[in-house]
């Protein structure tokens, strides 16, 4: 099984951790979600490598990468450095659930010349103005102590509490409402990756609360926004993949209706739920892998 290289990419203010899987061919950036790590992508990874070359990184607060947002545009705004220092090639950008909009929001701001993007349940679909009232449900102390208590998101650990805790998500995998499906082993390392040293003795479990408060406060003034408006400013291909119990199931229509407005763009339905680079890797790599091949 593909693992991947461990990689240290500079961006402005420090180095983002990545793992670069190898494999030849077109280069593909694959993008996690929020509460998630470049492991996440191993098994579509390990599909990939025979006809492409997929690299992928630890946003910002998230896995190995210890520089934190101190912006709310600061994690997508990296991707343009990263492609960069990377010397990736007109990358397929590949991006899942809040890596979608990262992915989307970076071509659209001009900061990669991406040669298709690949948005898995991580779409926008809200006018501006219904979306600026989103992002205020995790403003507030309830919504951080459900993250708390569901995720342990800024936990500080012992390393045998760490581990503990990570051999109790592999046990509890096949009936977690995110991660049934997922490879046992695939569970422990991207957990493990989700710890960082943070002293001596102790490890913080990433994203901190803190990460995601700034993140989830984007300026609603801003020229690029988690709203439907910013497809407007995508020229490239763009997939959609829509998971039948996903986020975004309900909304079908309306990813749709983005697909019908540009002759490049299409929608791929799968059944799987949200997590779907670790529950359906196979299948999700057949989907990224025939990007590749249209549009590299």
């Amino acid at each position: 099984m593909v693992s991947g290289t461990r990689t240290e990419v500079p961006v402005d203010d420090g180095v983002l951790s990545g793992l670069d899987f190898g494999g030849r061919g077109p280069d593909v950036l694959l993008v996690h979600g929020s509460g998630h790590n470049a492991a996440v992508w191993t098994d579509v990874a390990a599909h990939l490598v025979e006809h492409c070359h997929p690299v992928a990184v630890d946003l910002r607060g998230h896995g190995q990468s210890m520089l934190a947002s101190s912006t709310p545009e600061q994690y997508w705004r990296d991707l343009g450095t990263v492609v960069e220092a990377l010397r990736l090639d007109r990358p397929v950008l590949v991006g899942h659930s809040t890596g979608g909009y990262a992915v989307t929001a970076a071509v659209a701001a001009g900061l990669v010349d991406g040669a298709a993007l690949c948005v898995v349940d991580g779409m926008v679909l809200d006018e501006r103005a219904a979306a600026t009232a989103a992002p205020a449900r995790w403003q507030n102390p309830q919504a951080a102590e459900e993250l708390r208590e569901t995720f342990r998101y800024g936990w500080h650990a012992t390393e045998q509490q760490m581990h503990s805790y990570i051999e109790q998500c592999v046990r509890e995998a096949e009936t977690d409402w995110l991660n049934a499906g997922s490879r046992p082993e695939l569970v422990r390392a991207v957990m493990r990756r989700s710890f960082l040293r943070c002293s001596d003795t102790l490890y913080e479990r990433r994203p901190s609360l803190d990460e995601i408060a700034v993140v989830s406060a984007p300026d609603p003034h801003a020229a690029m926004y988690p709203s439907v408006d910013v497809y407007m400013h995508i020229r490239c291909p763009i997939t959609f993949v829509l998971p039948d119990t996903g986020f975004y199931a309900q909304r079908r229509d309306e990813v749709q209706t983005l697909v019908d407005v540009a002759a490049n763009r299409e929608l791929v339905e799968i059944s799987a739920n949200h997590n779907v680079p670790m529950t359906q890797p196979a299948e999700l790599a057949a989907i990224v892998g025939e990007v590749v091949r249209r549009h590299s």
